[in-house]
């Protein structure tokens, strides 16, 4: 088939690099503008792009795909490359920008081939219609979810909303050292995701593009909404078990961090604790110090901070990281309102 793909992160990636393979011809790829990044802020280009240019395929980002908005002429470069195209369907994964009516009027045209018309597919992480939106990795950890998976959707106006074509599962580990990160999460459900579209598109292929669509449910909706640096900021007055797994669900991005004087500490890991904890200790403070990880209090238990980094310095076990930051018993965490 002839694809139009668009996507950004590496997620998107692993998808576009599995199509590939699968023999599909890639005519033409949309992504996100270089953004500025790491120490320097030097202009990088995304996952998406270099894979792309690798390949030598041509690459469109617009700033924009609205023509009626603030970049037009980025909406109407990026009209112009999809007409000559020429494709059979339009591939999202993980993109970054909405798609307007325009995209899917165009993208709903019977392709070059003559074929039904696929439209817009998206490569969705999560079993919809639970965590629509830019985060559903995080929120699926952060939520405690047993399982997650992916979902290959018809794309239409609304976010997230299209009906559903393909999906599969697959569970989350909370438990031990095989507990899911989002960094974990993300790669499973990368490769799961670049195996269900080739699989869409094959089945497309076989049915003259009469794919079954399932409509949504009506009931169970939630939002994944893009996660801050403010909303990764540890709150001692939560759980132990809702901490334990913000901590996990913010690694490697954004960073679950908190504060001991004027100083940010991002936490890595942590386990919850079991023994005892002293009585009245208030959320925050430090109730126990050795080589196995340093024990803080929370609203209900406390946890065991496993691995640390402090500002510019790198990620430590906890050993590692008492060597150089002296932590006693009593001091407490996060009373520092700045970052």
């Amino acid at each position: 088939m002839r694809l139009v793909f668009a996507g950004t992160p590496e997620f998107a990636a692993v998808a576009l690099r599995r199509l590939g393979v699968a023999g599909h011809q890639i005519v033409l790829v949309l992504t996100q503008p270089d953004r500025p990044a790491g120490r320097g802020m030097r202009l990088q280009e995304s996952p998406v792009k270099r894979l792309a240019m690798s390949l030598g395929v041509p690459v469109c980002q617009p700033r924009s795909l609205r023509l009626d908005a603030r970049f037009p002429e980025d909406a109407a470069a990026a009209r112009q490359a999809m007409a000559g195209a020429r494709a059979d369907a339009m591939v999202v994964a993980a993109y970054g920008l909405i798609l307007p009516q325009w995209v899917l009027d165009a993208m709903a045209q019977p392709g070059p081939h003559g074929g039904a018309a696929l439209g817009c597919l998206n490569i969705h992480a999560s079993l919809l219609p639970r965590w629509r939106g830019a985060a559903p990795i995080h929120r699926a950890i952060e939520a405690g979810d047993r399982e997650t998976g992916v979902c290959i959707m018809q794309m239409d106006v609304g976010l997230d909303t299209g009906c559903v074509l393909l999906q599969e599962s697959i569970t989350i580990e909370h438990e031990g050292v095989q507990a899911d990160t989002s960094g974990t999460l993300h790669d499973r459900l990368a490769r799961l995701g670049g195996e269900l579209i080739v699989r869409a598109l094959a089945q497309a292929q076989a049915a003259d593009g009469a794919l079954p669509a399932q409509a949504q449910d009506i009931e169970g909706v939630c939002y994944a909404e893009k996660v801050s640096k403010a909303q990764a900021r540890i709150d001692w007055t939560a759980g132990a078990p809702q901490l334990e797994r913000r901590i996990r669900a913010f690694n490697p991005h954004p960073g679950a961090w908190t504060t001991l004087g004027a100083d940010v500490i991002k936490v890595w890991r942590a386990r919850l604790v079991s023994a005892t904890l002293p009585q009245g200790a208030p959320p925050g403070t430090v109730v126990a110090v050795g080589a196995a990880g340093i024990a803080v209090a929370c609203g209900a238990g406390a946890l065991q901070l496993l691995e640390l980094q402090r500002a510019g310095g790198k990620r430590l076990e906890a050993a590692d990281f008492l060597r150089g930051q002296a932590l006693a018993v009593g001091l407490r965490l996060g009373q520092d309102n700045d970052a």
